[in-house]
């Protein structure tokens, strides 16, 4: 199954919630969840009908997904559709098999007891953020900043965030995610003039803990973020200057993936034969990667989207909640997706780069909150 540029799909993001417990300006999340939430059942539907059509690999997204309190449950529910250990480890499961299921949160609410529950459920990899190593960065780029307070009760509310977070961090390790085995990793968003001060120690901060750092450019998703092009901090000056504190070989990016990879050249994996330290850098708008994107992106009210910078989505919801039926038309809802995708021809990034400023004709765009970033 191919889109109009000859595209195979392999990932499929599913938001549960559009709700979160923060609220970063690169993302201006929603304080409650749309009208007609998915059920379980549904979800594990769409889960099930896309990954026979090839989508091999499960994106848990949000908003905040541990705010969605079947979580353990749906990941559990999944577990049948994963194609065993070969599977699950290869570049793609078998014809109707998930490879893997990963999760991307903030880490806030990640308990030692949540993150063995999640592993204990069958969730592969984890994904935890991250955008300042101190108080004042930490408040300011989780949104944690009041109106006028004093200073000093901003930098408590970061510093009380980022502790949590590096508890999650630990958390997550014990529960069995190995960042050797890239189940556990560190995301960044990097913008300029906002926490561009904190790129080198986060990754110090990164290393100390032994894992994989994601830096991420500051991206024009949705229209509430006051996204600036003067504010991107392009991954080539991230990688320059973590370069010029630690040596770094170019690993590259794997086909289908988002992260062009650069490996430590003094993590003691280098010559130990052990799994070596890595940084990694997104680079959706400096040098973007439409052109192997596989991707399909589905909100918590079951719209589905075939780019985050996508301006419209197509509501599944018809064949999930058919009027005439008990139950879902699960031949007409891979009939739907199949055609969606086969129909799919975005390359936004790509067009971005092709013209001056934002590609034209862009109709108001989806917000991230709702697309799972």
């Amino acid at each position: 199954m191919l889109d109009r540029h000859h595209r195979t799909p392999g990932v499929l993001r599913l938001s549960l919630t559009a709700r979160c417990n923060l609220a970063c300006p690169y993302c201006c999340p929603d304080d409650r969840d749309p009208p007609e939430l998915l059920t379980l059942a549904e979800r594990r539907q769409l889960v099930e009908t896309a990954a026979g059509l090839g989508f091999s690999s499960l994106r848990l997204t949000g908003g905040e997904p541990l705010l969605y309190a079947p979580l353990e449950e749906l990941i559990s529910s999944l577990q049948p559709l994963k194609g065993g250990e070969a599977g699950r480890h290869g570049n793609r499961g078998p014809d109707g098999q998930l490879r893997e299921i990963a999760l991307t949160s903030n880490g806030a609410l990640l308990t030692a007891e949540r993150a063995r529950a999640l592993r204990q459920a069958g969730l592969d990899r984890i994904t935890l953020s991250l955008d300042g190593t101190d108080g004042a960065s930490v408040a300011r780029m989780a949104g944690l900043t009041s109106t006028a307070p004093p200073a000093e009760a901003d930098a408590a509310r970061g510093e009380r965030l980022l502790q949590r977070v590096l508890e999650a961090i630990e958390h997550a390790r014990a529960a069995g995610f190995d960042p050797a085995r890239g189940e556990l990793k560190l995301n960044a968003v990097i913008a300029r003039g906002r926490n561009d001060d904190q790129l080198i120690p986060l990754a110090a901060l990164a290393r100390q803990r032994g894992v994989e750092l994601r830096l991420i450019e500051f991206m024009d998703v949705g229209n509430r973020n006051g996204w600036d092009p003067q504010q991107v901090l392009s991954a080539a000056e991230m990688v320059r200057r973590i370069g010029a504190h630690w040596p770094l070989q170019p690993v590259g990016r794997p086909a289908q993936g988002t992260a062009s990879r650069w490996r430590y050249l003094d993590s003691p994996g280098s010559s130990t034969g052990a799994a070596p330290l890595h940084v990694a850098v997104v680079a959706s708008i400096s040098a973007p990667f439409c052109g192997d994107c596989n991707r399909l992106r589905i909100t918590s009210d079951g719209v589905a989207y075939t780019c985050l910078f996508a301006s419209y989505g197509s509501d599944l919801k018809p064949w999930l909640r058919p009027i005439a039926a008990a139950a879902p038309d699960a031949a007409g809802l891979r009939a739907a997706i199949a055609a969606l995708w086969q129909q799919r021809q975005d390359r936004y990034s790509e067009e971005r780069m092709e013209a001056v400023g934002p590609a034209a004709g862009r109709a108001t765009p989806a917000e991230m909150a709702y697309l799972g970033g």
